[in-house]
């Protein structure tokens, strides 16, 4: 049977003072093409179903990568971000990975998502695998398990740092602090030597990667995981 893989990627396109934001698009590229690679399933899903807006920022140079370029020339590919599905469209029994994409739009529409907790809830306990990158990881801020219990409490993490946000000059932008959240919760949150670096932390079926350079090493982490259950 075919493993698939269902992306989680943001409807929000705006900050709280009107700049545009929304999906990194390398994020979610670098990982479809290693799952491709692999000759995984793979689907897109949103909060609420439609258009996937793309972070500007994410889309310019030296940011621009040869992935995410190829994704932006392929009408096809970009079709896919304007017809999302719902959380609601997915059956738990046919999502062997949960993957949750950045872009600081997910921090606004992924935390308290029905939906999305729903779903998550459902593929982590039946055995699948959640993953997040970088700002990913706020989906998991609030998504608790059928005995109330938060999914991340006690559960090693990572994502974007705040420094990371301080460098990049948008935490004034920022309507919290993600990594303290994460804290704040229970996580046991991890980060990298270096800012902007790829890391990666697995902690079970759990896979988070820091930042965008960390796409790629946690899609090949989920599939070294795929790979020991087969």
């Amino acid at each position: 049977m075919d493993r698939r893989v269902v992306y989680v990627v943001t409807n929000v396109d705006r900050y709280e003072d009107g700049a545009p934001t929304g999906l990194w698009l390398s994020e979610l590229t670098h990982a479809w093409d290693h799952f491709a690679e692999r000759g995984l399933d793979q689907r897109i899903i949103s909060p609420v179903g439609g258009r996937s807006p793309l972070e500007p920022r994410a889309l310019k140079w030296p940011l621009l990568d040869r992935s995410a370029n190829a994704w932006l020339r392929d009408p096809r590919q970009m079709a896919r971000l304007e017809r999302t599905q719902r959380p609601e469209d997915i059956d738990p029994v046919d999502c062997d990975v949960l993957f949750f994409t950045g872009g600081h739009g997910v921090m606004w529409d992924f935390p308290d998502s029905p939906g999305l907790q729903t779903l998550t809830r459902a593929v982590w306990e039946r055995g699948g695998i959640v993953a997040a990158v970088c700002h990913g990881y706020c989906a998991l801020l609030n998504t608790r398990l059928t005995t109330g219990r938060l999914l991340v409490m006690d559960r090693m993490v990572t994502g974007f740092s705040w420094a990371e946000e301080v460098f990049a000059g948008v935490a004034g932008r920022m309507p919290y602090n993600a990594e303290a959240e994460m804290r704040r919760r229970g996580a046991i949150y991890l980060k990298g030597l270096l800012p902007f670096g790829p890391h990666v932390v697995a902690d079970g079926l759990l896979i988070t990667g820091q930042n965008p350079g960390s796409a790629k090493a946690t899609a090949r982490k989920v599939t070294a995981l795929l790979d020991t259950a087969a």
